[in-house]
């Protein structure tokens, strides 16, 4: 690519996906825990940075809203009329841009390899083609529109409700990928000949390929094998099968990094994840968002963690939830624990079965074991939590915060009532519900008195 070549990319993401039988985009259906749109956005950013335009359409503000956090050039197609109304919709855009080609996309190809995309666009620029397009042969074309040559030169593409025999010539097994390079220039005048005269009744962009044909332009197909990787998602068999493709891509990705996993056909790691070497897993978990696995952590069977931290030398054990969790150095999490949002383990802290933590922060040593609820609680150093232990940390209008200082007791079955501080070095007698502050180094029993009476015979 030379220095005097300026390309962009447009992402095309405005269709009802109806096939897909679901009221969210097509494009926000999720692979791995993130939706595809995403995939597409790691492939493009690197190569072009803000230079990227999507169009969106149906439920547009579910799009936007998804990737509000991001600096994202989105055009708005107010009525889905096909691929090549899209491409009408975002060209005075990206004629202002200044751009001499643009790369499209649509937003329904998630597994998009980059360096495809790298050897794609130096190819078609080597060619100086004026529209250039990936095609891939498959023995069962399908749904896909079909590429037809004439002595081996591209002569148009041919969608396959519109393909007639008669007319094109025996079906060709080569299918166009939907994947194209424009020159902005050359591709102007083309736009305004779009129409839609056709079974779909749509202004397909594939027309562009027959229009550059007939005023011999420059039209590359590159062929790309059967690569399954370039195939769109259309409908929920084809997203389980790409996310089948990417699950197996991944995991193979992380043992050749040293990443331990048993059992890897049953481990979903979503893309955002990240592995250090060293750690362990055992299948099946499931690991999403941005969760960070630092070495010698070790995650046993029938684990799901999101967006969370697990530091060195701790063990999260079978059937524990965690989701936005820091665990500390050699803590250990379950069996049958949940651990929400805001809830931090510092090093050495136990969690065990049955015990759910939210906004909380467990001390260095500090140890749950048993059908306990942390709500919004700060817990101090070397603190035992006794079974049955309840922060009661809202009154159905707010929430309020327990303070466990250092080295405290809290007996079985107790409730505290927030907001309560419980001192350091302090015990609370089992079955009592505190509802004051406990001063340092003090027992606290709050119950009610055994009465004891003889038994009616």
């Amino acid at each position: 690519m030379s220095a005097r070549e300026t390309i962009g990319a447009l992402v095309l993401a405005a269709g009802k996906g109806t096939r897909m039988h679901s009221d969210k985009p097509k494009v926000l259906q999720e692979l791995l825990g993130a939706p595809m749109l995403r995939y597409v956005y790691t492939a493009l950013d690197p190569l072009f940075g803000e230079g990227i335009w999507t169009v969106v359409g149906h439920r547009s503000e579910m799009i936007e809203e998804k990737f509000a956090g991001e600096e994202r050039n989105f055009i708005h197609q107010t009525e889905q009329l096909g691929t090549g109304h899209a491409l009408q919709t975002a060209w005075d855009e990206l004629v202002e841009s200044g751009l001499s080609h643009v790369l499209v996309v649509n937003g329904d190809t998630p597994l998009l390899p980059q360096p495809r995309l790298i050897n794609f666009l130096k190819e078609s620029l080597s060619n100086n083609a004026d529209i250039g397009f990936m095609t891939l042969t498959l023995p069962h074309p399908g749904s896909f529109g079909r590429v037809v040559r004439h002595l081996g030169d591209v002569a148009a593409i041919i969608e396959a409700k519109d393909y007639d025999e008669n007319l094109h010539g025996p079906e060709p097994r080569e299918i166009n990928a939907g994947i194209y390079l424009l020159n902005i220039a050359s591709v102007t005048p083309l736009l305004k000949r779009l129409c839609n005269e056709n079974k779909s009744g749509e202004y397909y962009i594939t027309d562009l390929v027959g229009f550059a044909v007939q005023e011999q332009m420059t039209v590359a197909g590159v062929e790309c094998g059967n690569d399954p990787q370039l195939l769109g998602i259309n409908n929920p068999a084809e997203l389980v099968r790409s996310e089948s493709l990417l699950r197996a891509t991944l995991v193979m990705e992380w043992l050749e990094q040293g990443v331990t996993i048993h059992a890897p056909e049953y481990v979903r790691l979503g893309p955002m994840v990240t592995l250090e070497p060293g750690a362990v897993l055992h299948g099946p978990c499931e690991l999403y968002g941005t969760t960070h696995v630092k070495r010698g952590a070790e995650i046993y069977s029938n684990t799901w963690i999101k967006d969370s931290t697990l530091a060195e030398g701790c063990v999260i054990h079978p059937f524990s939830h965690l989701d936005g969790a820091t665990v500390g150095n050699d803590c250990t999490v379950g069996p049958y624990a949940r651990l929400r949002p805001g809830a931090v383990m510092e090093q050495s802290a136990k969690v065990g079965n049955f015990v759910e933590m939210k906004k909380t922060v467990l001390g260095e040593g500090s140890k749950a074991n048993h059908f306990t609820y942390l709500g919004d609680t700060e817990v101090g150093t070397g603190v035992n939590i006794g079974a049955g232990t309840i922060t009661c940390n809202y009154d159905g209008v707010n929430k309020y915060k327990t303070i466990i200082e250092d080295n405290a007791f809290i007996g079985s079955n107790s409730s505290l009532v927030a907001p309560v501080c419980v001192g350091k070095n302090s015990l609370v007698g089992a079955g009592s519900v505190i509802t004051k502050d406990i001063p340092e180094n003090t027992i606290a029993v709050a119950r009610g008195k055994q009465k004891n009476l003889p038994k009616k015979c």
